[in-house]
This record gives C-alpha cells, sequence and structure tokens, in this order.
C-alpha cells in the first residue's frame, strides 16, 4: 500500500463511491471480519472498529496493538461522526485551505483525531450512518485498508 497522499477531490469521490443502499449488522460483521482477514493474513497490528449511530457493531484487536489504538479509534470516529467525511478527507480540507484540522477547528486534541482511517459508511439517500475505523498502521495505509475492505463489500 502506497502512503502517497490524497487530494480532496480524490476522497470525496470514494465517498460517493462507496454507499450503500443500507447497513445492518450483518454488514458490519462481515465488514470487520473481512478487515481482520485481511490484517491476519498481512500480519498488520490493527484494531478494527465498526459503529451504526454510535452503537458499537464490531470491534477487534490484532496482535500488537495496544488500549492506544482503541483511543485512536475513538477520536477518529468523533470527526467522521461530527463532519460527515472520512477523516482523511477533513484533514486534507485543512490542509487544502492553508491550514491545520486543530487551528481551524480548536477542538480538543484528545478527543478528535483528523488522521486517515475512520471511513463514513453512507446510505444513498440518508446519508451518514456510522463509521469504518482501523488503527494501527501510518494513516494513509489505515484508509486505504479501509476503503479496499469497502470497496469489496460493496461489490457482493
Amino acid at each position: 500500500m502506497s502512503d502517497e497522499p490524497y487530494t480532496l477531490d480524490q476522497l470525496a469521490a470514494e465517498e460517493e463511491e462507496l454507499q450503500f443502499s443500507g447497513f445492518g449488522n450483518d454488514d458490519a460483521w462481515e465488514l470487520g471480519s473481512a478487515l481482520v482477514t485481511a490484517g491476519r493474513e498481512q500480519g498488520l497490528p490493527i484494531a478494527v472498529d465498526i459503529s451504526r449511530n454510535r452503537h458499537q457493531l464490531f470491534h477487534a484487536s490484532l496482535p500488537g496493538t495496544t488500549p492506544d489504538n482503541d483511543s485512536w479509534i475513538q477520536r477518529k470516529t468523533r470527526v467522521v461522526d461530527r463532519f460527515g467525511h472520512s477523516s482523511l478527507y477533513v484533514r486534507q480540507a485543512s490542509i487544502e485551505r492553508g491550514t491545520t484540522f486543530e487551528a481551524e477547528f480548536g477542538l480538543d486534541q484528545e478527543g478528535y483525531a483528523a488522521h486517515g482511517g475512520a471511513f463514513p459508511i453512507i446510505v444513498r439517500s440518508v446519508g451518514p450512518v456510522g463509521a469504518v475505523v482501523v488503527s494501527g498502521l501510518p494513516q494513509v495505509a489505515d484508509h486505504r485498508l479501509v476503503v479496499a475492505a469497502l470497496r469489496a463489500h460493496a461489490a457482493r
């Protein structure tokens, strides 16, 4: 996986592409299980979390993770919940406006982290209803892992 940065347009296109007609508990299980399988196959030290309407539907921590990963998950999820976009999109939007997320919004850094790895679960004609989050890799790699799993899930 590349660590090349994304443009805001690329991130917006992903969010437009990766929308669902619905998203239930079984979807969370299948998507979370696919992320865990990918993590195990690649030997990745990741934690995976999926929530819908702030209800945790899936959580797993693979070997090499720590409680710090859960903190990152919570902080990145709050960014998705507040802004309705991926945590990497929110970060890149600030950068493209010539500032940083921290300077632009002044939110408590212990509560919010605009770092890649959290992606909104978007239901068509409804909007964002939750988040899929990975923590444990560099932020762009976290983001790419989530996007790859969402694409595979949407293709089914």
